[in-house]
């Protein structure tokens, strides 16, 4: 009966964390301006919702996310044309648990991977 699985992350600011999104990673706004101190962004079959945290400490941020794509390789490209920073360990390479890897952080120290089978 389970259909999606929709992360739900800290963020500081919604300006800053919109822009990111939305003008780094190519994600869509879909519903801002109706909640306020929540923001929910869709790219594809992606969609991450995020909560105000005025007050977070980014030492003590450990929100991640695990994205599933295809073609990883055009992607990560597609990021560093973009001039999007990637992660200083999580440079795209083979994982042992048969996955692609790469990883990058968000504004507020959200840590999101991006994965494709082997």
């Amino acid at each position: 009966m389970l259909t999606a699985i929709i992360p739900k992350l800290p963020m500081r600011n919604k300006v800053v964390t919109r822009d990111f999104y939305l003008s780094k990673l190519g994600f869509a706004d879909i519903g801002s301006a109706e909640f306020g101190e929540y923001l929910i962004v869709k790219k594809d079959n992606v969609e991450i919702h995020f909560f105000e945290f005025k007050g977070l400490d980014l030492k003590e941020n450990y929100g991640q996310v695990y994205i599933r794509v295809n073609d990883i390789e055009s992607l990560y490209k597609w990021m560093l044309d973009e001039n999007n920073k990637i992660h200083p360990a999580g440079h795209l390479q083979a994982k042992p648990w048969g996955q692609k890897e790469f990883s990058m952080l968000d504004p507020d120290n959200n840590l999101l991977t991006f994965g494709e089978s082997i």
